[in-house]
């Protein structure tokens, strides 16, 4: 069988994990490194992490790519990647973990843990109304695998949930997570978009980053909120135009903002939100790729292609994922 490469720009240490996880999740295969590779002509696929481009030019004989993370924007952009096939993660396990810190912040913000640390620094002691989860109505941005796995975990805990999706589904069609879709107020179109935010205490974006979402949380959105609404973006950074989510919060109408992605990451430590009285900066934690849980799902992607010669569902370039 032809070899397979590990492609990416990886923390000290992390590249050997994934060599690591990959190899015993798929024994069969021959999975190397960049640097163990001594025919790059004879590699048909390539499994990548924010790969450099210029490395992913040396495999000219690749017909497919399978990412190691659900964001796929950076290699739908990028050239290297346009005559192959990209095959995005799609984990249960990424939308578990995600579902979990969407609950987890959202009871951050429902239980006023912003206004307590604000006390706590200046020494007061003063309890706040409590508010039922009945009553905050929580509005997430979109409805994938893992918007559908926060509304399932937002349900359970007792808030009413409403959802918005691009597109309308097709008559007929059900959402994997069939249970809580039935329970989520399913709102597509960008008038109904506007309707859904106008009856949101707590927007949560799980938005990826297209043509059609970039700036999409922007200054006429943010204002159809309801004063003192609370943002999540556990998206993409540029989904939200940050000078307007800036301002939101600045002149009161926004009480809090829970960011994990950004522009540019790190966040730099000159900007401002580091310090912004108004916004939790977190550093890209909300749902990490699981290795073993995803080398088994990588596993099972590659023995489908070995068996039958075809390609796994890949990333539609026109939606952008």
């Amino acid at each position: 069988m032809t070899p397979i490469v590990l492609i990416g720009r990886f923390a000290p240490g992390e590249e050997q994990l994934w060599l690591d996880a990959l190899r015993r999740a798929m024994p069969e295969e021959r999975l190397l490194s960049c640097d163990e590779v001594d025919d790059p002509a004879a590699v048909e696929l390539a499994i990548v992490a924010n790969p450099d481009p210029d490395v992913v030019r040396r495999f000219p004989a690749l017909r497919w790519v399978q990412s190691l993370w659900a964001g796929v924007e950076r290699l739908v952009a990028e050239p290297a990647f346009d005559r192959l096939p990209i095959v995005r993660m799609v984990d249960p396990e990424l939308a578990r973990i995600m579902a979990e810190a969407v609950l987890a912040w959202t009871l951050y913000l429902h239980r006023n843990m912003p206004a307590y640390l604000a006390q706590q620094r200046e020494r007061q002691w003063r309890q706040l109304p409590y508010v039922a989860p009945a009553a905050r109505r929580i509005g997430i941005l979109g409805l994938g695998v893992l918007g559908q796995a926060a509304a399932g975990a937002l349900l359970a805990a007792g808030f009413p949930v409403q959802g918005w999706r691009r597109a309308a589904r097709a008559a007929g069609a059900r959402d994997s997570a069939s249970a809580a879709a039935d329970r989520v107020a399913v709102f597509s179109g960008d008038e109904e978009l506007s309707a859904m935010v106008r009856q949101t205490d707590l927007l949560i974006c799980l938005l990826p980053l297209t043509q059609h979402t970039r700036h999409r949380i922007d200054a006429r959105l943010l204002r159809l909120l309801p004063r003192g609404a609370s943002l999540i973006n556990f998206g993409r950074g540029p989904v939200v135009h940050t000078p307007s989510l800036v301002d939101a919060l600045d002149s009161g109408h926004l009480a809090h903002a829970v960011l994990d992605v950004f522009d540019e990451e790190p966040l730099p430590t000159t900007n401002a939100l580091w310090h912004h009285p108004g916004v939790t900066v977190l550093p890209h934690i909300s749902a990490d790729t699981d290795p073993q849980t995803a080398s088994r799902i990588v596993a099972g992607n590659v023995r489908h292609w070995r068996a039958t010669g075809r390609i796994p569902p890949a990333v539609d370039r026109q939606r952008g994922y």
